[in-house]
């Protein structure tokens, strides 16, 4: 018989595993229900905000291209191979400047055999000028035998007669030599089509055709190569149905490129094309402006991001739009909706936390919201709400509003403002603040954690234990 007795408390566990996950278990419940807890305490404070000098800017964005204002196809008039190109891609040509031939053989051949035609045409203009004479003496010399009555009538009509037809005769040779004559010039036309000369200054851009390629001008007058004034640029911005209404001609636009970095090109607009396009459902209507492209930064094809300035304000007063409260009529100026406006005292720390709550919801639902900066931190750091800030305003006609200004600590007033342009992040300040004011833009609430230890009291043990 073993004694049990004697065994080890190790022996004893490894032997009775169930009796090992039985305490496991119980351990585990323990220290879930007897673990410290924590508590959150909620604070709210005012964001005071600085009155600065900035600049204050709306813009209507786009997409666009780049593409030369003055450019031109050049294009074969005659047909035949093409025997040399004498300029490459890139090249800058100048007005008259020799840029391609084509085989004239043909045209040549032409011009010789029309040129051979209007001789011999000219020839007998001599040979039929000499019959008119002939037949002017002696239609004369039968008028005077006439008279005397030395001659019979049937001369007389005859002479007449052969007068008359050598006067046709060497006026129809006339048509014919002047039919010649402009069928040479055509002819010669097309001779000098053979040789193509730039019809203006510029850059060569592409070269469409090859040197030994035959071309065919019959049907239409295929392209040799284009040639397009690189100095002044012109944008095709591709603008939203949607915005299309807030741009106009001459307003401000700048753009940026891809690979320009931090430059920005500045111009006005030109012309806002009526006829849209449509792409993906989507209409969009073409907007023109030129930039000057002296230094050749600019080349076609260039993707743009465009901003069209509805609405700019340099070097003035602003204050974060949260911080305004507008007054849409006589009677709302003594309903600010303000926080501290509403405060006995002004001061805003006497308000609860569910009143500051309130007036958030307040000034949201009349249009002075309160824009918050994102972000939060755990463990007593600050998180930031706020509502949506109010719509852009676009008038150059001043808005009145009003601000809570810090005079003290924890105790504000209501200023009236009078606004200018307006974005939504800030607002020109016309009159009633100056330059270094703290004003309230919004609300901090805050929540901070604490860990407390649960006592037995508030202990919750599950069934079955």
């Amino acid at each position: 018989m073993v004694d049990t007795t004697s065994r080890s408390p190790l022996a004893f566990l490894l032997n009775n595993r169930l009796l090992v996950v039985f305490l496991l278990i119980i351990a585990a419940v323990a220290y879930y229900f007897l673990k410290p807890t924590a508590s959150y305490q909620t604070t709210t404070a005012p964001r005071i905000s600085a009155v600065t000098r900035g600049d204050i800017e709306n813009t209507v964005t786009a997409a666009g291209k780049l593409t030369s204002k003055d450019w031109v196809d050049i294009g074969a008039q005659v047909s035949g191979q093409l025997e040399t190109i004498h300029v490459e891609i890139g090249d800058v040509v100048t007005e008259g400047q020799l840029l391609a031939e084509i085989d004239a053989t043909v045209q040549f051949a032409k011009v010789e055999a029309s040129r051979a035609s209007l001789n011999a045409l000219k020839s007998q203009e001599i040979s039929r000028a000499s019959k008119l004479d002939l037949a002017k003496l002696t239609a004369d010399r039968q008028g005077r035998m006439m008279k005397e009555r030395a001659t019979s009538q049937q001369d007389y009509d005859n002479a007449q007669n052969a007068l008359i037809e050598a006067q046709a005769s060497l006026l129809q040779l006339a048509a014919q030599i002047a039919q010649s004559e402009a069928s040479l010039s055509s002819l010669e036309a097309e001779l000098g089509y053979t040789t193509i000369y730039a019809p203006m200054d510029g850059t060569v851009v592409s070269i469409a055709a090859k040197e030994g390629q035959t071309l065919n001008a019959n049907q239409q007058a295929p392209t040799i190569l284009t040639i397009a004034d690189l100095a002044v640029m012109t944008v095709e911005a591709e603008v939203s149905e949607a915005d299309i209404g807030k741009l106009k001609k001459n307003m401000p636009v700048y753009f940026s490129t891809l690979g320009g970095g931090e430059r920005r090109w500045n111009s006005n607009v030109r012309q806002i094309l009526p006829t849209p396009v449509t792409s993906n459902n989507v209409v969009l209507y073409t907007v023109l402006f030129d930039i000057d492209n002296a230094d050749s930064s600019l080349l076609s094809e260039m993707t743009a991001q465009v901003f069209f300035v509805t609405s700019s304000a340099r070097d003035v007063i602003t204050v974060p739009v949260g911080a305004l409260t507008y007054i849409e009529d006589e009677s709302a100026a003594t309903k600010t909706n303000d926080v501290a406006a509403t405060v006995p005292g002004n001061r805003f720390a006497d308000l609860t936390d569910e009143q500051r709550q309130a007036r958030i919801k307040e000034r949201a639902a009349n249009g002075g919201g309160q824009r918050g900066e994102g972000g939060g931190r755990r463990g007593g750091g600050g998180t930031q709400r706020a509502s949506a800030a109010p719509a852009v305003f676009e008038s150059s006609v001043p808005r009145r509003a009003t601000v809570s200004r810090q005079i003290a600590e924890d105790e504000f007033e209501t200023v009236e403002v009078q606004v200018g342009v307006a974005s939504r992040i800030s607002a020109e300040i016309i009159s009633g603040l100056k330059e270094g004011d703290q004003v309230v833009s919004g609300i901090i609430q805050q929540t901070a954690v604490t860990a407390q230890q649960a006592t037995t009291t508030n202990t919750r043990i599950p069934r079955g234990f």
